[in-house]
């Protein structure tokens, strides 16, 4: 029985059957706007592969959401033990049930562990409760509501907490200026054929989902409590110059775009000498 003392995400635990179906709506909608999302999810395990130095990897999942990139990552490196963190109780409450039971340990245990915190605030890697350095930290659609001082923050963080030979890699909508100026317009553009081409632009959007979230009973408790927990996101965005200098300063030895479509960017920091 759940206790006061756990996380909400705990307290207020849904179905595999309800998270199943949510989940499934979810990778539908962001498809709306990522025509190449199941791409972008392999280009980042692909780097965690060539880069890390052994087969039993701990990776942090910054802004886990429902899972999705954890679940092919657990896919994909069966010995990886994946950390999510995130700050939105119902969408870790999805990822617990509908992501967490289907990769179980030897010992009935699950590889994927989540933790609520805030990636802006300081303390959120204290939280996490890691018992080593992480092998990977890695992030998806995620970390574009940061600004570019949180956002540099949280990169040193990483840096500073990390196995030799670690790398750091996030897919996200990365702008070199921003949406407005006519490189980044260009872009933005060249996504949005793509999603007419593979005829996803067609599918729900992001506040049709969350209408629907927002009207499902099951969800009250959890829906009440992330009211006003992200309602402060804004201010100067991060940009790529953001990530390729922050990593370079966080001391990883290659830093890069390791993969683009349009505004889809995969931007990752690799060759750590390790922070021990």
């Amino acid at each position: 029985m759940a206790t006061q003392t756990e996380p909400l995400h705990v307290r207020h635990r849904v179905s595999e059957e309800t998270a199943a179906y949510w989940l499934q709506r979810w990778d539908r909608q962001q498809e709306h706007y990522l025509p190449l999302r199941t791409e972008r999810f392999q280009l980042i395990a692909d780097v965690v592969q060539a880069s890390v130095r052994t087969e039993e990897p701990l990776i942090v999942d910054l802004g886990v959401g429902p899972g999705s990139l954890s679940r092919h990552l657990l896919e994909r490196i069966p010995g990886a033990q994946v950390v999510g963190i995130d700050a939105d109780p119902l969408l870790l409450a999805l990822s617990a049930s509908g992501v967490a039971p289907l990769h179980r340990r030897d010992d009935g245990g699950s590889r994927l562990r989540l933790v609520d915190a805030d990636l802006r605030t300081p303390g959120w890697l204290e939280a996490a409760g890691l018992e080593r350095e992480p092998d990977a930290y890695v992030s998806t659609t995620a970390l574009h509501w940061m600004t570019a001082e949180q956002l540099r923050s949280l990169i040193a963080t990483c840096g500073a907490a990390i196995a030799p030979g670690g790398c750091f890699v996030d897919g996200d909508h990365i702008y070199v200026d921003e949406k407005e100026a006519p490189f980044d317009a260009l872009t933005i553009e060249l996504g949005a054929a793509e999603s007419l081409r593979r005829g996803v632009d067609d599918h729900e959007d992001w506040q049709a989902w969350w209408d629907g979230i927002n009207a499902a009973p099951e969800f009250e408790p959890l829906v009440r409590a992330r009211e006003g927990r992200l309602a402060d996101r804004g201010g100067d965005p991060g940009r790529l110059s953001d990530y390729l200098d922050g990593l370079s300063e966080a001391g990883f030895a290659h830093v890069g775009v390791v993969w683009q479509y349009g505004d889809d960017r995969v931007v990752a920091g690799v060759g750590h000498p390790g922070s021990a």
